[in-house]
């Protein structure tokens, strides 16, 4: 079974990516290196590159690659509502025609009348995630009571599991996969070490056998995402390593 491999475009760096001329430069060299698709960051993107997402999603369908679109917000507000800016977001991801839209949870409120995002969702052709962020909010006990307690999943597409995150919210991996599992849409595969009273992401060449563990638990056939540190003076030869690597675990 092929997996499909999707680039997170912050993996090469916050820096690197403007002094390169924005997300949209990095497209050669994710598809050179053999990737499937493309993770859009809209924090990377300036107030110009809002304005032209069709011209950006053309590109991307030019190079045969799939896109993914990532929202730096949560889906419910601190107040446990539903993301005012959720309309425009999905407005955005159908420019850049994103099989998948991604948010953090935010403060999901147990019982809370799901009726809104499901009207909101109707029709759309956009899958909508939630993903265990570094936030308080992205706790297990939050994701239990989202998916396990509420039934979320029948309204929303499931989560972006990233493998990581839970280390910097105390939280184990390899526990949260066993129970989450089947909720699994989307992986975002990261591997951390401590710093200082928080942690690093660091290439998986460098990591211990967590991530790989932590996969193990997972779906086998969720699209998986490099969202750790892609570094060298050849970053096609350097993709192209981890996307075969992903494609093999």
């Amino acid at each position: 079974m092929k997996r499909d491999v999707i680039v997170v475009t912050a993996a090469y760096g916050n820096q690197q990516v403007r002094e390169m001329g924005g997300q949209q430069a990095l497209l050669p060299v994710i598809a050179a290196a053999g990737a499937d698709g493309v993770e859009i960051r809209r924090e990377l993107l300036n107030k110009p590159e809002l304005a032209q997402l069709s011209a950006l999603g053309a590109d991307i369908a030019g190079k045969n690659l799939i896109a993914f679109y990532s929202v730096p917000e949560a889906l419910f507000t601190d107040e446990g509502t539903l993301n005012p800016n959720l309309e425009q977001h999905l407005a955005e991801a159908e420019q850049l025609n994103a099989r998948l839209i991604k948010y953090s949870l935010g403060n999901y409120r147990r019982g809370s009348d799901s009726s809104e995002l499901r009207s909101r969702l109707a029709g759309k052709n956009v899958q909508l995630v939630v993903e265990n962020d570094q936030t308080g909010y992205g706790r297990f006990a939050a994701f239990d009571t989202f998916f396990h307690a509420d039934g979320e999943s029948r309204i929303c597409h499931g989560m972006t599991f990233d493998t990581g995150n839970w280390l910097w919210v105390g939280d184990r991996p390899l526990p949260a996969a066993e129970s989450l599992s089947r909720y699994v849409s989307y992986i975002h595969v990261k591997a951390a070490v401590p710093h200082g009273d928080s942690w690093r992401a660091i290439p998986l060449d460098e990591a211990d056998n967590l991530w790989r563990e932590t996969l193990a638990l997972l779906p086998a056939d969720a699209p998986r995402a490099i969202e750790f540190p892609l570094e060298g003076s050849d970053l096609v030869a350097v993709t192209r390593h981890y996307v075969d690597l992903l494609r093999e675990v």
